[in-house]
C-alpha cells in the first residue's frame, strides 16, 4: 500500500502502519459506513439523555469539579463552546505536525467506535481536516496525561469550530476560519457532549508512542550495524555472537541482535586477519563489544512490550462518559494515561542505554591504549590534527542529556481541578521527553557509524565485511574518507540524516537481506 492511499477509519482497530502513513506521510482518511452507523446509533442515545430530566455527566452537567451543576438546555451549546475554548490553553513551543496528525487520527478512531456519542457530521469534519492537510497549532504544555490530553485535543476541537490557528497543507500558519473556508469545510456548531468527546482521550500520548516505536525499531537495527562495525574495526571477535551461546539465555531480542551481527560481519577480511589464536593474544573483548546483543536485545524486547501496550490502546475507545453497547452512558476512568506513561518512560531508558554503550565503543577508537594500532583520535597527524576527539565530546554531551531524560515522568503527579483529578499520569510529558531521547539516540549512533567507518578505512589494506563496506560506501557518498582535519559538524549532520532516514540499515541489508 502506498503512503498516500486513503486510510479507512472504522470501529475496528487501526494498525501502526495506518498511524504512520497518516501522521508522517499525509495520507488522507475516510470514515467507513460501519463507523457512520455506529456513531449515529450512539448519538441517538445521547440525544435521549439530553432531553431527560435526570442529569447526565458531560451531557447536561458541568465538567470535572463543576459536574454538580445541572445545565439548562438553552445553555448546552454554549457549554460545549466554553469547554473547548477554556481548555485550549496550551502554551510553549509548537508540537510537530506528525504528532498532531497522529492524535487527530486516533481521536477520530475513538469517535468511529460509536462509544462517544458524537454526531456523524462532527466526525466527518475531523476526517476532512486530516484529508485536507489542515493541522491545528498545538503547544508543548497543557496535558497532565489524565482526563485525556485535554489542552492538545482542545486546540483540535477549536479548529473544528472555525477558531484558533492552524498550519495549512503548505505549512503556513493561518487563522482556522480562513483555512477551513479555503478547503470548503464548514465549521461545526458543537452539540451536547461533543466538546467532551473531542478532548477526553489519550491520543497524543498514544500517537507519540507509536511514532517512537517506529523510530526505535529502526534504531535498534542501526545499533546492531554500528556495533558490528565497531567490533570489526576494533579487531574484536564475532564468536561470542554464535547462536549456540545465545541459546543459553533465550531472550528473543538478544537472539535477533546477535544473529544480525553475525550476518553483518560475514566475510570480513579484517576479522579473518586475527582469527589465529597464536597471532591474537586477547582473551575477551570489552563489554561494549562483547555484550552488544545483550543490551540491544533487551532494548528490542522492551520495544516489543511497548508495542503490545500500544496495540491494546489502539483497540480501545477512550472517553468519559462512554456509550455502551446496551445503550447505557457510564462514567469511567479509562482516560488515565498510566499504561502509556509507564512504557513511554521505559523507552527513554532504552534510548539512554543504547546510546551509552554506543558512546563507549566510539571512545575506544580514539585511545591508542585500546584501539589496537589505530592513530590517536583517528587523526591524520595526531597533535597537528585532532581527528574525532570532539565528535566523542558531542556524543558524551548527548548521552548525559539522555540519562537525565530517562528519569521517569510517570512517578510525578500534581492534583488538579479542585482535587477532583487528584492523581494524573504525566504521560504527555513522558512522550515529549521520549521524542528528545529518540533524537539524541539517532545522533549518538550517527557519530559511532561515522567513527567506525573512518577506522575501517584506516585498517586498509585489510578489507571489511561486504555489509559493513556497503555502509561505509553509503556514508562516503556525502562524507569523504580519512584525511587532515575538516569542518566536522556537517559530516556529523550527514551521518545523522543517513541514520534517521534508514540509510545505514538499508545499506547493510543490501548485502544481508532483511535484518531481524
Amino acid at each position: 500500500m502506498r503512503d498516500n492511499e486513503v486510510v479507512n477509519v472504522g470501529p475496528d482497530p487501526l494498525t501502526f502502519d495506518d498511524v504512520i502513513r497518516v501522521a508522517r506521510h499525509g495520507a488522507p482518511v475516510r470514515l467507513t459506513d460501519d463507523a457512520v452507523a455506529a456513531v449515529a446509533a450512539a448519538r441517538q442515545r445521547v440525544d435521549d439523555l439530553a432531553e431527560a430530566p435526570v442529569p447526565a455527566y458531560g451531557i447536561s452537567t458541568g465538567f470535572g469539579a463543576l459536574a454538580t451543576r445541572h445545565i439548562d438546555p438553552a445553555l448546552r451549546a454554549q457549554l460545549q463552546r466554553s469547554l473547548v475554548r477554556s481548555h485550549a490553553a496550551g502554551n510553549g513551543p509548537e508540537v510537530e505536525t506528525e504528532v498532531v496528525r497522529a492524535l487527530m487520527l486516533l481521536r477520530l478512531h475513538t469517535l468511529a467506535t460509536g462509544h462517544t456519542g458524537i454526531r456523524p457530521t462532527t466526525a466527518k469534519t475531523l476526517a476532512a481536516l486530516l484529508s485536507a492537510g489542515i493541522t491545528p497549532v498545538v503547544h508543548e504544555y497543557g496535558s497532565l496525561g489524565c482526563s485525556g490530553d485535554l489542552a492538545p485535543l482542545a486546540h483540535v476541537a477549536l479548529t473544528l469550530m472555525g477558531e484558533g490557528v492552524v498550519r495549512d497543507k503548505s505549512g503556513n500558519v493561518t487563522p482556522a476560519a480562513e483555512a477551513l473556508k479555503q478547503a470548503g469545510i464548514e465549521p461545526v456548531e458543537l452539540a451536547a457532549k461533543e466538546g467532551l468527546a473531542l478532548i477526553n482521550g489519550t491520543d497524543g500520548m498514544l500517537g507519540m508512542l507509536i511514532l517512537a516505536i517506529d523510530d526505535l525499531i529502526r534504531l535498534a537495527r542501526t545499533a546492531d550495524v554500528s556495533a558490528a562495525m565497531s567490533v570489526e574495526a576494533l579487531l574484536g571477535t564475532d564468536r561470542v555472537f554464535a547462536p549456540e551461546l545465545q541459546a543459553l539465555r533465550p531472550h528473543p531480542g538478544q537472539a535477533a541482535s546477535a544473529a544480525n551481527m553475525v550476518r553483518i560481519l560475514a566475510g570480513s577480511g579484517i576479522m579473518a586477519s586475527h582469527r589465529d589464536p597464536e597471532a591474537c593474544t586477547r582473551v575477551q573483548d570489552a563489554y561494549s563489544l562483547r555484550c552488544a546483543p545483550q543490551v540491544a536485545g533487551a532494548a528490542r524486547d522492551t520495544i516489543a512490550h511497548a508495542a503490545a501496550v500500544a496495540a491494546r490502546e489502539l483497540a480501545s475507545a477512550v472517553d468519559n462518559p462512554a456509550v455502551l453497547d446496551d445503550g447505557r452512558v457510564e462514567s469511567n476512568g479509562n482516560f488515565h494515561g498510566a499504561p502509556l506513561a509507564y512504557v513511554l518512560d521505559f523507552l527513554a531508558i532504552v534510548a539512554a542505554d543504547l546510546a551509552s554503550m554506543s558512546e563507549r565503543r566510539t571512545d575506544r577508537f580514539l585511545d591508542v591504549a585500546r584501539n589496537h594500532g589505530l592513530p590517536a583520535f583517528l587523526a591524520d597527524d595526531p597533535g597537528v590534527d585532532s581527528g574525532h576527539m570532539i565528535a566523542q565530546y558531542t556524543q558524551a554531551a548527548i548521552v548525559s542529556e539522555l540519562k537525565r531524560l530517562a528519569v521517569p515522568a510517570s512517578v510525578d503527579s500534581i492534583p488538579s481541578s479542585a482535587m477532583q483529578e487528584d492523581h494524573v499520569s504525566m504521560g504527555w510529558s513522558a512522550a515529549r521527553k521520549l521524542r528528545r531521547s529518540v533524537d539524541g539516540l539517532t545522533r549518538v549512533l550517527a557519530v559511532e557509524v561515522l567513527t567506525a567507518a573512518r577506522a575501517l578505512d584506516l585498517r586498509r589494506p585489510l578489507t571489511p565485511a561486504p555489509a559493513t563496506a556497503a555502509v561505509v560506501g553509503a556514508l562516503r557518498e556525502t562524507v569523504p574518507g580519512p584525511g587532515p582535519d575538516r569542518f566536522l559538524a556537517p559530516e556529523i549532520d550527514a551521518a545523522v540524516r543517513l541514520v534517521a532516514e534508514g540509510g545505514v540499515v538499508a545499506a547493510a541489508e543490501s548485502v544481508t537481506g532483511p535484518l531481524g
